[in-house]
């Protein structure tokens, strides 16, 4: 269970990987990995380009459909000017996004799991204790880290290509 302020427990329990509430069978992981996750800067600034170019389309429709509407002509639409502006203050944040430290979990059916440290050497240490309990069963430890925040929620899972996102 998640403990307040988006800490997670991850533990080594009778041979169970529990990270939160979610379980793996030791036997059954096949990755477990500390590394940097790097933004996705292109997909970033494709996704800027796209609603820069929608803004765009919607700017030239309302100057379309004002049919001589000289203030709204000669203003320039402070609307769409505030609104890319936005935009490249949200394009900018992304790009100066700094690559995040994770700790991967992979099992043999697909499913993955993702959490988070300040630091890549926590991660290595804790990844460093899972493939020391996997080759020795006695071993059990408890380590907590952060909920990775993304889209689908704090841990990252993934069955194969599908997300199947769990809600700690």
């Amino acid at each position: 269970m998640p403990r307040p302020g988006g800490v997670l427990e991850v533990s080594v329990n009778r041979r169970m990987l529990w990270i939160g509430s979610a379980a793996f069978p030791l036997d059954n992981l096949t990755r477990v990995e500390a590394t940097k996750l790097k933004p996705q800067r292109g997909a970033t600034f494709l996704s800027f380009l796209k609603w820069l170019a929608l803004t765009g389309v919607v700017y030239v429709v309302v100057i379309a459909a004002s049919d001589g509407d000289t203030e709204i002509k000669e203003s320039g639409n402070p609307m769409f000017l505030v609104f890319t502006i936005g935009l490249a203050i949200y394009f900018i944040k992304e790009l100066l996004e700094p690559a995040k430290p994770i700790l991967a979990v992979e099992t043999a059916g697909g499913s993955l799991a993702v959490v988070t440290l300040p630091t890549v050497e926590e991660l290595r240490t804790i990844a460093g204790q899972i493939v020391h309990a996997i080759n020795h069963p006695e071993a059990e430890f408890t380590a907590y880290v952060h909920e990775l925040n993304n889209y689908n929620g704090p841990v990252f899972n993934q069955n194969g290509g599908t997300n199947t996102g769990i809600k700690l």
